[in-house]
């Protein structure tokens, strides 16, 4: 797995949205659901909540290694203990928790989270990912396959001042996230 992406953190924000949900959500919707949370939170502040690869899928645009968490081709501990696996297409928060003990989550990142839950919690998947194709123009339809949003493209969309500085911003952490660990292994 990669040093700068961290599975709690994302197994915290899909809890939310689930949660939510009364407590559990289409996987369609919830991914959107994240991905929207992220991209809301970059035109705010500069930076994603999940230190996520970004990538464009027939369905629209998604948080891939938190895709992969939620499909079930990635495992570990801290997904489990807040998500349980998925089934019938849905996935489920395993337990009832508080916003506090959310605690990978910092207060502007949960308010990123409400502020989608607010735009976007009564559409239904397919709405979603209409809405998803209409209004992320840094998604390109990759025929059937998928292809890597950068998050410098998804930033120039937003308008983002400085647009370039937070996007290299991003690539110089997860390069020493990578350091740090290559250190510690």
């Amino acid at each position: 797995m990669t040093a700068w992406f961290d599975p709690l953190k994302a197994a915290q924000v899909a809890h939310y949205f689930c949660d939510k949900a009364g407590g559990e959500l289409n996987v369609v919707k919830l991914v959107k659901l994240i991905y929207l949370a992220d991209r809301v939170h970059m035109k705010k502040y500069g930076f994603p909540i999940l230190n996520d690869r970004l990538v464009s899928m027939p369905h629209g645009p998604v948080n891939s290694l938190t895709y992969n968490y939620i499909g079930g081709n990635l495992r570990s501990a801290a997904w489990a203990d807040y998500i349980a696996d998925k089934a019938d297409h849905k996935v489920a928060r395993t337990a009832k928790r508080s916003e506090e003990e959310l605690d990978a989550l910092s207060a502007a990142e949960l308010k990123s989270l409400k502020s989608i839950w607010k735009k976007f919690g009564q559409m239904d998947p397919w709405e979603l990912r209409d809405w998803t194709h209409d209004h992320c123009p840094e998604w390109e339809d990759p025929q059937g396959s998928s292809s890597g949003i950068p998050h410098a493209r998804v930033l120039k969309f937003l308008k983002v001042d400085d647009a370039t500085h937070f996007a290299d911003e991003i690539e110089n952490e997860r390069t020493v996230d990578e350091l740090f660990a290559s250190f510690t292994e």
